[in-house]
């Protein structure tokens, strides 16, 4: 063979062997390549399982967790209640009452009304925590359902009798509903004070509903179409720093009436330790569950419940402010319009706060107690 041969088979072969090399790398370099984006991947996932799970609750009255300062009763599934009473001794009264406190709020909230009345009207009220509200337990099967039937235990475990009232705050209210459609036949009365709204409830307009909902300050539609439609994702938005979130809990006034603001300017500060003790479970299990409960199916709507004092033994009251910037009072009053059986009290200079004026507090009470 010749010397030009044998350089051109050399040759071939070298080219064959960098060739082959050069595949060998380019697979060694797809292969790193793949392993770091799968790694990246794995690493983001699970940064974003991270933050959207919301951190395990600090229950009441377990190892490490807040202690128990108030009475409580114990529910059947082995969950907590906390409670407290006011008026005249639930054995001596002639009305009892349990009222479902709103948004934030706890059983201490402020009820403006005199220890007098409260004897002249021989009413004994109740009130409590909410589940995963200051020291009642969380319920993480917590459904609109679900809260009327912690109320109809809480009396029965308490010992209020075969029949008793209900007033519900602001997002307490949903609650209210929820014994109207459920255990009606435990009603002596209801009242709903400037009453929560679902801007996806069904049998309502559409174009209603949208109109309601974007008379709301940007952050808070957007807060409530989360909650309606992506809950999973509910405890990472109310915790993210990019975006405004619910514009009330920033510090922003924008939702309350000129009323409003007159009332708050009266009103005592509130210690911050019974701030913190309102959440002190977890932010979770009460002000974000609130909404995520309250804007998701309810398994009914308003216009579906029936007269429940269809032989007229008893009241349902509305009362709506007109210059409510928190909820929308085309949306109640549409609601009464709707149920004949509901009386509608629409206030024309109150706001969201109505039930912290005196006078307006004790005419919702006594509209409720006369029917």
């Amino acid at each position: 063979m010749s010397t030009r041969k044998i350089s051109a088979a050399s040759a071939r072969a070298h080219t064959r062997k960098s060739s082959n090399i050069g595949r060998n790398n380019s697979r060694l370099t797809s292969n790193m390549i793949a392993q770091i984006a799968v790694g990246v991947m794995v690493g983001c996932l699970g940064y974003a399982y991270f933050v959207i799970r919301p951190p395990p609750p600090k229950i009441c009255g377990t190892p490490g967790g807040p202690p128990v300062t108030s009475p409580r009763v114990k529910l059947d599934d082995g969950r907590h209640l906390a409670y407290k009473e006011r008026g005249v001794a639930k054995e001596e009264a002639e009305r009892r009452i349990i009222i479902s406190h709103g948004y934030g709020d706890s059983k201490d909230f402020n009820i403006n009304l005199s220890d007098e009345l409260l004897k002249e009207l021989r009413i004994y009220i109740l009130s409590f925590d909410r589940a995963g509200y200051g020291e009642s337990t969380p319920n993480p099967a917590r459904s609109v359902k679900s809260e009327a039937f912690d109320i109809q235990e809480l009396a029965d475990k308490l010992g209020l009798g075969p029949k008793f009232y209900v007033i519900g705050v602001s997002i307490g209210a949903y609650p209210v509903y929820s014994c109207l459609k459920y255990i009606p036949h435990r009603l002596s009365g209801a009242a709903l004070v400037v009453p929560f709204v679902h801007y996806w409830w069904k049998g309502v307009p559409a174009k209603l509903l949208k109109e309601a909902l974007g008379t709301l300050p940007v952050p808070d539609q957007w807060t409530y179409r989360v909650a309606r439609y992506a809950p999973w994702l509910f405890n990472w938005w109310m915790t993210q720093k990019w975006f405004t979130n619910l514009s009330i809990m920033h510090g922003s006034l924008d939702v309350f009436s000129r009323s409003d603001l007159e009332i708050i300017k009266q009103l005592p500060a509130t210690p911050k330790e019974e701030e913190e003790k309102v959440r002190q479970q977890g932010v979770h299990e009460c002000f974000h569950r609130d909404l995520m409960v309250g804007f998701g199916d309810w398994g009914f709507s308003p216009v579906d419940i029936s007269d429940p004092f269809p032989n007229k033994d008893g009241s349902v009251h509305l009362w709506q402010g007109y210059e409510d910037k928190y909820i929308p009072y085309k949306l109640n009053r549409y609601l009464s319009q709707q149920l004949p059986w509901i009386q509608y009290h629409e206030v024309p200079d109150a706001g969201h706060l109505l039930l912290y004026n005196a006078t307006l507090c004790e005419a919702v009470f006594r509209a409720l107690l006369s029917s």
